[in-house]
């Protein structure tokens, strides 16, 4: 089961989702995080943090867990 985080936009980008799902405390920890954890968007390995994700989409990063996006409602 994968925790849901609400976003109030259409789209969020990776590294701003690690910020609001209390990942990484700073855009500047982003870059430093995605080269030491294997982060996967939606079962794909992901390293960009720039990468824009969708309502419906999954973030799964090892030692961390599963989250959702979904929608603030």
């Amino acid at each position: 089961m994968s925790e849901k985080i609400e976003i109030e936009t259409e789209q969020i980008q990776l590294g701003q989702f690690l910020k609001l799902a209390n990942i990484v405390e700073s855009g500047g920890m982003v870059k430093i995080f995605l080269a030491e954890f294997e982060v996967f968007v939606n079962g794909e390995p992901e390293t960009r943090r720039g990468r824009k994700l969708r309502i419906g989409d999954t973030v799964e990063i090892e030692e961390f867990g599963a989250y959702e996006v979904v929608s603030e409602q």
